[in-house]
């Protein structure tokens, strides 16, 4: 779990690049960039791009975490409240807060698929004048191209992918998804594997709102 983080943290940090354009592409304006997220470090966590956005890239594999660490990127957990942590760590001298959670149910179409496991994260970088970027990793490599969504509150929010890390596609909309993560109950996120695999995770948004206020307020000092 903790390589899961600390991956998350450092593709946090390193994601401008592959983001921004990612992103740019939209037509998006809002400034950003979020982190990456798995369990048994496999993965970083991804950064939503946009003109100001930046997305970080998930990888199969991540750096080791010891160099993560030596950089002061370890996470601490600040909090738990209900299914979602709130962490933060300063990776290069770079305040990061992030709340993060695992899926309470996930299904494979076919069913019984392998998967590594997926992780939703909301991130808060404010040395990027990063705020409330919405991420998820998704425990495998999504098919080339493709586009998943993100349901909550009643809307479908269509979803950057690359490698197996999605992003609110439209920057626009991120601000009225995270209020409707705060008060609704669950989000469903659904992909399609490169192997053709459709896959459906439900996580529960029980304590997010408190982890958001949580992260918040540290990502102040």
């Amino acid at each position: 779990m903790w390589r899961v983080l600390i991956l998350a943290l450092m593709t946090g940090v390193a994601a401008g690049g592959i983001a921004v354009s990612a992103r740019a592409q939209t037509a998006q304006p809002a400034p950003k960039s979020a982190p990456n997220p798995k369990e048994a470090p496999k993965s970083a966590a991804p950064t939503a791009p946009t003109n100001g956005k930046s997305a970080a890239k998930p990888e199969s594999k991540p750096a080791a975490p010891t160099a993560a660490v030596a950089g002061g990127a370890e996470p601490t957990l600040i909090g738990q409240f209900g299914t979602w942590g709130a962490y933060s760590a300063t990776p290069n001298g770079k305040k990061v807060c992030f709340a993060l959670a695992k899926p309470s149910s996930s299904k494979t179409n076919p069913p019984n698929r392998p998967r590594d496991p997926a992780y939703a994260f909301v991130s808060t970088r404010p040395a990027e004048k990063v705020n409330n970027e919405v991420s998820v990793m998704i425990g495998y490599a999504l098919k080339p191209g493709s586009e998943s969504t993100a349901e909550v509150g009643g809307a479908a929010y269509a979803m950057y992918t690359q490698g197996d890390g999605l992003w609110i596609k439209n920057a626009a909309e991120e601000e009225r998804m995270v209020e409707a993560m705060r008060k609704s109950a669950e989000l469903v996120v659904k992909g399609v594997s490169a192997k053709g695999t459709e896959t459906t995770d439900t996580f529960s948004l029980k304590g997010l709102a408190q982890a958001l206020d949580k992260i918040a307020q540290d990502c102040k000092r």
